[in-house]
């Protein structure tokens, strides 16, 4: 995982609280992600005019995105119980029995990394998901018999950061199935004005401005980032952000001005330095560089290829122009050709 004072779109429990405290609790509180949210609307608004539980919902993407967050709006907006595990948390058929049958009509059930959950608990979800049935097996051996119980309407918000690991059956029960994408430096400079003004620090409009270009399009990192630019301000006796402070900041945290932190800058030079910008594998990144792979697959390849700075190749990944250019680095001249 990341050290240090890198920017990991990942929840920590030092920080959980006031995350939740910058979240919108309203879908018109939502910035981003227009298309989606406009869709979203739409089914939330035909649900609640039937007055039926929402159909499943999929919600996939990379970290720090706002999954989590849009899960909780759907409960707010149906008016419903949400109920929150995670694909790891649910380890046995029995204890996704015992939260099936203690849902309330209409409930929401968010699981994070669903991805993750084992085949024998997918397969008591799947009746649950299309005939709110629950089959449970009583006793062992020749005395073993299933019975089917009823569980109320519900339904499931399942978000993963990796839909192709999803099996076909699981995928195909969501009838509603959203891509977050990165968001645009308009959209992280209305979330960091708005998380500015929720932390009663004022912020200027280069400041946020700043802040938006560092945070690698993606909302968690620039509420994160916004509030250790706020340490630097406070400590320096400033009573407004700027984007004086906000350089000062990314400077010390290692950030530069496209977002890219140490491991980035890191990941990129390893390639161009030992592998002549690659192929190179997955493994042998995660080897050269001591993170772990799962990391660099979800947390910092997925911006690297929206920068346009690695490409994905059936080899292995290759560092594009732009890598070299960034880095100050001449390309390595292709070998000669021998002569026959």
């Amino acid at each position: 995982m990341p050290r240090g004072d890198e920017l990991d779109p990942n929840v920590h429990a030092d920080d959980f609280s006031a995350e939740l405290s910058l979240r919108p609790r309203r879908l018109t509180e939502f910035i981003g992600q227009e298309k989606l949210k406009t869709n979203l609307n739409v089914f939330l608004t035909a649900a609640r005019q039937r007055d039926e539980a929402l159909d499943h919902v999929l919600l996939y993407g990379p970290p720090g995105l706002g999954k989590t967050t849009l899960a909780h709006i759907i409960a707010t907006e149906m008016g419903a119980e949400l109920h929150v595990t995670s694909g790891p948390a649910v380890e046995r058929p029995g204890d996704l029995v015992g939260i099936l049958t203690n849902l309330e009509p209409g409930a929401v059930l968010f699981i994070d990394e669903i991805h993750r959950l084992s085949r024998t608990v997918e397969e008591i979800l799947y009746p649950a998901m299309e005939d709110c049935k629950v089959d449970i097996m009583i006793g062992k051996g020749p005395a073993a018999r299933s019975i089917r119980l009823d569980v109320p309407k519900f339904t499931v918000v399942g978000a993963t950061t990796r839909q192709g690991l999803l099996t076909g059956p699981l995928r195909d029960r969501f009838g509603i199935i959203s891509h977050f994408q990165f968001y645009d430096r308009a959209a992280l400079y209305e979330i960091v004005v708005r998380s500015a003004h929720i932390l009663g620090f004022p912020i200027d409009r280069t400041g946020a401005e700043e802040i938006a270009r560092r945070s690698r399009g993606t909302p968690r990192i620039a509420n994160r980032l916004l509030r250790r630019v706020r340490d630097f301000a406070q400590v320096d006796g400033l009573d407004t952000i700027d984007n004086v402070i906000a350089a000062k900041a990314c400077h010390a945290l290692e950030i530069d001005d496209n977002g890219l932190d140490q491991i980035d800058r890191q990941l990129l030079r390893m390639m161009i330095e030992r592998y002549r910008g690659g192929p190179v594998g997955l493994d042998t990144l995660a080897a050269s560089t001591g993170e772990d792979a799962t990391t660099i697959e979800d947390v910092y390849e997925p911006y690297l290829l929206q920068m346009g700075y690695i490409q994905r190749t059936p080899r292995g990944r290759t560092v594009t122009d732009a890598a070299y250019k960034l880095l100050g680095l001449a390309k390595p001249s292709d070998p000669p050709l021998l002569e026959p």
